[in-house]
């Protein structure tokens, strides 16, 4: 029997959530759970709205020392180069996750849904430094959007640097064409202040993006769980985040995130966190 949305009690929708948060496409929750796709859909927006709220309330004030940041790609609807002409200003196309990972407590400072250029990184670098409470040492790929980003965001009180990585020829193998070419270096290029070069890297926030395509059906190549639209892909990630930095246990501290960075002293379960979301 199909659940609609009016019925939901908090077991249901935990358990509706615990499925999405664990890789499951709606149509699996919906078969898994009995509720009704729209009242999935409701809920994710739902939930994936107060999250967002949540997280801009809470994740402020923080001590980090270390940042990662890196971006991980998707798309809605269709790839750009896919994307019909009378349809490329509706939100379909490429999108760019920008996450900013602390590296000592894993927790994710920082997130912004959207394009890949300068007008992005901004936004996304401003959002970081209105969070922060100390001088940072912040490490990101080579993309050129970064640099001023950061001067804008920080002004000189930060260690910056870009860890360049070096790739060799394309393979033509039909087997290797999701992967990228073999790494054959890299090289670290200082733009600000004075980094430990110990910890110039970016292999932490490289880690949490395999956690979202792991945890993410929105993320799994070759399917057609995708988003179809862009709102959607924004509260599915708003869900993965804040159920990443409050309940799930990190396997190498072992707590939460947020635990770690001081924000709470337990792990919350998924009842705790949507009780959280109501009251906050």
């Amino acid at each position: 029997m199909m659940v609609t949305m009016n019925r939901l009690d908090t077991h249901k929708r935990s358990q509706i959530v615990r499925c999405l948060v664990e890789g499951n496409s709606i149509r699996a929750t919906v078969r898994l759970t009995g509720a009704a796709k729209n009242t999935v859909t409701k809920l994710l927006v739902e939930v994936g709205g107060k999250c967002q709220q949540f997280h801009d309330k809470n994740v402020r004030h923080v001590s980090a020392r270390r940042v990662q940041v890196d971006e991980l790609w998707s798309f809605v609807g269709a790839k750009a180069k896919n994307v019909p002409e009378e349809k490329k200003d509706s939100g379909m196309g490429d999108v760019w996750t920008w996450v900013a990972l602390e590296a000592q407590s894993k927790l994710v400072l920082s997130y912004l849904c959207g394009g890949r250029d300068a007008e992005w990184a901004f936004q996304f670098m401003e959002d970081l430094a209105s969070r922060l409470t100390m001088r940072v040492q912040i490490t990101s790929d080579g993309h050129r959007a970064y640099a001023e980003a950061v001067e804008g965001a920080f002004g000189m009180d930060v260690d910056y640097a870009m860890l360049i990585k070096l790739y060799g020829a394309p393979s033509e193998k039909y087997d290797t064409r999701y992967s990228p070419s073999g790494l054959i270096g890299t090289r670290t290029a200082v733009l600000s202040g004075n980094p430990d070069h110990r910890h110039i890297s970016t292999s932490f926030s490289e880690r949490q993006n395999l956690t979202v395509r792991m945890s993410n059906r929105r993320f799994t190549r070759l399917t057609n769980g995708f988003s179809k639209k862009l709102e959607n892909h924004r509260h599915s990630m708003a869900l993965h985040y804040a159920y990443y930095n409050f309940c799930r246990v990190h396997q190498t501290l072992p707590v939460t995130p947020a635990m770690e960075a001081k924000l709470t002293d337990h792990a919350w379960s998924i009842e705790e966190l949507l009780l959280r979301l109501d009251s906050n």
